[in-house]
């Protein structure tokens, strides 16, 4: 929807296709780290529409055994904070421009089956459009693939992905209700982890109201579990503020679980000829810190820099030349930064199953929080940089010329 809007902004043809028929529903991350707070910046997308939910997070509190380990406040030195933003009210705001903008078209509730080659089928020639669930066949100089993790396009145009995913589902819950609204105000603006011996989960008051509750699930974990069950669970493993706030949510105020597979890749090639891929459908992120929307809207900026100059050459004239090494050079400026992330949102998972695997060390850091508190937050936080910034020069990377120059500055 992003780059639909910016392509249409600059009086570029563009079809946006979505399979369902609302923007609504289905799961989507709320959080917006300070990356993807700077790329909605440098797409003009900012501040967001007055219709659009939104929460600033205050903070990020640490549990460990039912005792406080650590907290750490927004923005830890970032421009602004982590936010919450309710996705779907985010996808209406932007389609209503969308649609008041020439040359553009919105289709809801239409699947796209396939690719259309320019060799009527075969798998090397040159992508020219996308065959829709119904049959209309839809022609374009670019096919930009923003179907997400199992990406049909990915694989109907032979471009492989590097599954590196770990052996773990995130279970997902949403509390509602005047209870759900209370067991809010209790996390006061904060994002809560707790690990315990039956366990972890995240919790945070969500920007659309109530909470929502994720809560990891180990190979072999039983989820057969009724919402008391769950709710007791839960009381178990939170200190005693948050275990009393549970204890008042009825089961009936609780949604779930809806069960998401974590899956984490990268594609070998992010494009073929006339066909781009873009967010999760190119490099599938892992959910911790809240990176795979992030990054998303980074490659937005990319795509949006790179694509246009390319798209306004008249038909012939070297234009379909110009479209794929705009292509080439977008996966050039956004491999680096996708890798990174991916790593250390790895290092992430390793922390927390050492954790998770290990009742000595966290009966141990349980018993020294008071003392190490500081320590902890301060380590914490120098670790969550690039998680929350992003890598410095991943969205305009200065030209040649101009870095020679910063460069002999330096030197002087």
């Amino acid at each position: 929807m992003a780059l639909a809007l910016q392509l249409a902004r600059r009086q570029l043809p563009v079809t946006l296709v979505e399979a369902r028929p609302g923007l609504s529903g289905g799961f989507r991350g709320e959080a917006l780290m300070p990356s993807g707070l700077e790329a909605l910046a440098h797409l003009d997308l900012l501040p967001l529409a007055g219709t659009v939910p939104q929460l600033p997070l205050r903070g990020w509190s640490f549990w460990l055994e039912g005792r406080p380990l650590f907290q750490v406040e927004e923005p830890m030195g970032s421009r602004h904070p982590c936010t919450l933003v309710e996705p779907g009210a985010l996808l209406h705001s932007w389609a209503e421009e969308l649609r008041q903008l020439p040359g553009a078209r919105l289709l809801l509730g239409r699947a796209v089956a396939g690719l259309i080659h320019t060799d009527d089928g075969l798998s090397q020639g040159r992508i020219e459009g996308v065959r829709l669930s119904d049959g209309e066949r839809l022609q374009a100089d670019v096919v930009v693939a923003c179907d997400g993790r199992a990406s049909l396009l990915r694989r109907s145009a032979g471009l492989e992905l590097t599954d590196t995913s770990p052996t773990v589902d995130v279970l997902w819950f949403r509390l509602g209700g005047p209870t759900g609204e209370a067991l809010a105000a209790q996390l006061a603006g904060r994002f809560h982890t707790v690990i315990g011996n039956d366990g972890s989960m995240a919790l945070f008051a969500s920007a659309s109201g109530g909470v929502q509750l994720g809560w990891p699930l180990q190979g072999g974990e039983r989820i057969e579990r009724s919402t008391e069950q769950w709710r007791e669970l839960w009381r178990r493993l939170c200190p005693d503020g948050l275990s009393e706030a549970l204890a008042f949510v009825p089961p009936e105020a609780i949604e779930g679980p809806l069960r998401l597979p974590v899956r984490v890749g990268l594609a070998h090639r992010w494009w073929r000829p006339g066909l781009l891929l873009l967010g999760d459908a190119a490099h599938p992120m892992s959910p911790l810190r809240a990176q795979g929307t992030a990054m998303a809207l980074r490659d937005v900026v990319a795509a949006t820099d790179l694509l246009p100059a390319a798209l306004e050459q008249p038909a012939g004239q070297g234009r379909d030349g110009a479209l794929d090494r705009a292509l080439a050079a977008m996966e050039t400026l956004r491999r680096p930064e996708i890798e990174r992330m991916q790593a250390l949102q790895q290092q992430e998972w390793q922390r927390a199953e050492r954790l998770g695997h290990r009742p000595a060390l966290r009966r141990l850091l349980a018993a020294l929080a008071p003392g190490l508190a500081p320590l902890l937050a301060a380590v914490w936080q120098h670790s969550q940089g690039p998680l929350r910034q992003g890598l410095a020069g991943a969205l305009h990377p200065a030209p040649p010329q101009a870095a020679m120059m910063e460069r002999a500055s330096a030197a002087r």
